[in-house]
């Protein structure tokens, strides 16, 4: 039996049980009284010895009591609740995550640096979305879809985890970015359709105007949440390659992020737009987005019972009879 399933649907009776010690403290003070008396002169030729008879007697009460403690139970319905649940996902949302890979994102600002804490925290965000579908694009001078929209979350998770820049021709092409989400998003039939465009720069490349992209997504009801990462002032930025090393050479720059175009989309779009200057900004901003974007869930629960107040029942009828045998057969003619 599973006792964490286990209740008694009229557990006031359990009160009862309180009679249980009273009717055996009464059964015990009026035990003489069950005996016949016999008065005589003197007892001096009888043996002192008690039957086995007298012994056993009060066993009868306790039985008795047994019984009335199994009918109190009984009275009080235990029984087991067996709980199925069966969790329904309504109106769920279809994402795509834009992602800058340029090479801007290596940027020091945030540590280790801006695309490493963006893989961290993307991956959380993915993991409180069961119940929706992701999709990723990249974008740096041009774009492409990583990931089409997927409700495999391990897949998503491990486009996010393999995010590197050097992938794309060098520059910031926001326009295509949003261009390519749009274009996973135009044919989903999701009642909410979001995309969360993230870049650290300007616009500089492509051939899709970025407000252009906007309208398209205004169109197609899609919400375009934004997302300018970088520090407020300078940040380190890789400039070169050490020819012998191959490693990176940073030096001090401006941070530059368009921020009135990027208000401007998440205006058009109905969405909201985001400063992330350190990494618990950063963190902030999808905890935000994800509180924004809920998915209806609804929940089911089956419940079945298994009464068990029958063998109880059935007890105490069974004690009842075994003591009425008793009192009227082995100790019938007893004294």
């Amino acid at each position: 039996m599973n006792w964490n399933n286990f209740e008694f649907l009229n557990r006031e009776f359990l009160w009862l049980l309180i009679l249980i010690p009273i009717l055996a403290i009464w059964y015990f003070l009026s035990r003489k009284k069950e005996s016949a008396t016999l008065l005589m002169p003197s007892v001096k030729g009888f043996k002192a010895n008690s039957s086995l008879l007298s012994k056993l007697k009060p066993a009868l009460h306790i039985l008795r009591l047994l019984a009335i403690a199994a009918i109190i139970i009984a009275f009080a319905r235990p029984r087991n609740v067996a709980v199925s649940k069966k969790i329904k996902s309504n109106n769920g949302i279809d994402i795509v995550m834009a992602v800058d890979v340029s090479a801007s994102m290596l940027a020091r600002d945030l540590k280790p640096n801006r695309l490493e804490a963006l893989k961290v925290v993307a991956a959380n965000f993915v993991d409180r979305r069961p119940n929706d579908r992701i999709g990723i694009v990249l974008y740096a001078g041009e774009s492409f879809t990583q990931t089409p929209i997927t409700s495999d979350k391990t897949i998503v998770k491990n486009t996010i985890s393999e995010l590197q820049w050097g992938e794309l021709d060098g520059g910031t092409a926001i326009g295509m970015g949003l261009g390519s989400a749009v274009n996973r998003l135009k044919e989903s039939t999701a009642k909410s359709k979001v995309i969360i465009l993230l870049t650290d720069g300007v616009n500089n490349s492509g051939n899709i105007d970025p407000k252009t992209a906007a309208e398209l997504a205004k169109e197609l009801d899609i919400k375009v949440y934004t997302i300018g990462i970088g520090t407020n002032g300078m940040a380190d930025f890789p400039w070169a390659k050490d020819p012998m090393t191959g490693a990176l050479k940073f030096r001090k720059q401006q941070v530059e992020i368009d921020e009135a175009l990027l208000k401007h989309i998440a205006k058009q779009t109905e969405g909201k737009y985001f400063r992330a200057t350190n990494n618990r900004d950063l963190q902030e901003i999808y905890d935000e987005i994800d509180k924004l974007e809920k998915t209806e869930i609804e929940e089911f629960k089956y419940y079945n019972y298994q009464e068990l107040y029958k063998p109880l029942v059935l007890l105490a009828l069974g004690l009842l009879i075994f003591e009425f045998l008793l009192r009227n057969t082995l100790f019938k003619s007893f004294i």
